[in-house]
Parts: C-alpha cells; sequence; structure tokens
C-alpha cells in the first residue's frame, strides 16, 4: 500500500494506515457482536419453563407386580397435556429411600419406553432406591416422523416441565429422602435432562448417556423446518451444551460409545467440557444402544457411591 494523504494533507504510512484499518474493523465487529446480543438476549429460564406446582396428580394405577421384595406400580399421572404413563418401583420398608427419575432414549422399539431401565430400577430398589421410569413424549410410535419442526421447541418446554411434574411426584413417594436425589437419562432422555437441571436443583447426581449438546444435531435428520436458521436460533436457547453449565452443585457421570453413529468424539467431549468440575466422564467399547453389561454396573455403581445406597 502506497503513502496517502489525509484530508489535512499530512503524508500517513502504509504502517500507520494499517494499525487504524485493523482499529476501525475490531470496532465495527465488537458493535455487530453488541447488536446481535441485543437482538438473541439470553432466556429467562425460570420463566420459560414455570409450571404449576400445585395441580393435583390424579394418579391412576392400572396394576403391580411384585418381584421379591419390590413392588412396580403400572401407573398414569396429569403431565402438562396428557396424562404420563409410568412405572413406580418402590423397595420393601419405610426408609428413608433414595430416589431415581428414569428417561429411556429413542431407538429400539421394545425399549423407546419405559421398560429400558426397568430391570436396573428393581436392582437398586433393593439397594434403598425409590425410582419413576416414565414414558417421554418420543415414546409415542412414530413420533420422530411424525413431527412437526415448529412445534419441537414448544414440545420441548413441555418435556422438561413433564420431567419436573415427575421430579415432584417422586419426591413426594413416602419414605423418599429428597436429599438424595438422582437422574439417568439415554440420548434424548439424557439431553431434556441436561436443560431440566438448568432449572430444577434437586437431583444430587446425573448419568447422562450418549446425549449430544446440540438439538439441531438430531432434529435435523427428517423433516427440515421451513425457516432453518430461524430453528436453528430458536432451538439452541435450550441446548443442553448450553445449560447443562448451570447444573452447579451436582455430580454429572457422562457414558458415551467409540462407535456411535449418532454422537461422534467431539461431540461427546464438548459436551463433558461444557459441565461443571464435579463430573467423570466414559466411552465404551459399544454403539448408541449402550446395552454393555458393564457400562450398566459403571453407572450402577456411580448411583450407589452418589446416593449413599446400601453396597
Amino acid at each position: 500500500m502506497k503513502p496517502y494523504k489525509s484530508k489535512e494533507g499530512r503524508i500517513r504510512s502504509s504502517g500507520f494506515s494499517s494499525v487504524v484499518f485493523v482499529l476501525l474493523t475490531l470496532l465495527v465487529s465488537f458493535a455487530f457482536d453488541l447488536m446481535a446480543a441485543e437482538e438473541t438476549p439470553a432466556p429467562d429460564l425460570a420463566a420459560l419453563f414455570r409450571y404449576d406446582a400445585n395441580v393435583p396428580f390424579s394418579v391412576k394405577e392400572s396394576g403391580s407386580e411384585k418381584r421379591g421384595d419390590v413392588t412396580v406400580h403400572d401407573i398414569t399421572f396429569s403431565g402438562t397435556v396428557a396424562p404420563v404413563k409410568a412405572f413406580l418401583v418402590q423397595p420393601a420398608g419405610k426408609g428413608p429411600f433414595a430416589a431415581i427419575l428414569y428417561v429411556h432414549w429413542l431407538g429400539e422399539p421394545e425399549t423407546t419406553n419405559r421398560t429400558e431401565f426397568l430391570d436396573e430400577a428393581v436392582r437398586l430398589a433393593s439397594r434403598g432406591a425409590v425410582s419413576l421410569l416414565i414414558d417421554s413424549m418420543w415414546a409415542q410410535a412414530g413420533w420422530y416422523e411424525k413431527r412437526v419442526p415448529e412445534e419441537d421447541f414448544d414440545n420441548s418446554i413441555r418435556q422438561v416441565i413433564d420431567l419436573r411434574r415427575a421430579m415432584d411426584f417422586l419426591v413426594s413417594q413416602p419414605g423418599v429422602d429428597p436429599r438424595r436425589i438422582g437422574f439417568v437419562g439415554h440420548d434424548f432422555g439424557a439431553m431434556y435432562g441436561a436443560v431440566m437441571g438448568a432449572v430444577d436443583p434437586r437431583p444430587l447426581t446425573y448419568v447422562l448417556i450418549a446425549g449430544t449438546p446440540v438439538f439441531s444435531d438430531w432434529y435435523l435428520f427428517a423433516a427440515q423446518p421451513r425457516d432453518l436458521p430461524g430453528f436453528k436460533k430458536q432451538m439452541s436457547a435450550i441446548d443442553p451444551g448450553a445449560l447443562v453449565t448451570a447444573i452447579k452443585d451436582a455430580s454429572i457421570f457422562f457414558q458415551f460409545a467409540d462407535s456411535d453413529r449418532y454422537v461422534s468424539e467431539q461431540d461427546a467431549q464438548n459436551f463433558y467440557k461444557a459441565a461443571n468440575p464435579r463430573k467423570h466422564m466414559a466411552t465404551y467399547h459399544a454403539d448408541h444402544g449402550m446395552a454393555g453389561e458393564n457400562i450398566r454396573a459403571d453407572r450402577n455403581r456411580w448411583l450407589t457411591a452418589e446416593l449413599g445406597l446400601k453396597q
């Protein structure tokens, strides 16, 4: 760049003009960043996930089953839109008990529902844990294919509120110690559990299995929204990787697979890094189903230690 004359007639060197150019560029960039921040303020999470905790649960039991000293109740309780199907797993005795909320994955039809963790919940009941296993919105047959992308955000808000309702119901069970609450979620269950944790401080510990930090990574496999940038922007306000940072006091155990077609190694690292320091991560020789007995044993050991269950 050749020297040039300013309006005042002084000679400016090319080096000086470069510095001025860089400074102006930085100022312009900073101004645009401020404008963007003003256009996309952080959501008021408390308002976004607010609900009436005093609404009656309206529990209905359709049956129960004894598994040794453990009782499995087949129930429904009132959710935000429709009744939530659930298994309530209760140990013998009067407590005090720890409590665990389990949320299943979207995977094989046989286990894309409240049955996924049922055997584990029964096993931990013998160690002193009451468990609630719910059907989520993705338990509905064909849920993913029938979704309307423009409704994903509102449906996500309702799902998180249903998780909070489930937590209310779980904590209300006789003998439950509200200071020893755990959460276990797989796939979407892990992701929505992380979002719930941003506004609900009750869980003492989490096990998050094969989740990804960005909702759009999975919601865009099928039907595409009419406004793709707008969809991504809206969903990013509640992304698990963004909100897991708000879980301040609980411990988190991340479980990932080394052959997961839906969660890359980088996705796993990003989710883990976003969480606060009380965390642990384990990667297994497995696929997205995370079906290994060693995987189940590791999370049961984690829950036993964190929730003070009987060995």
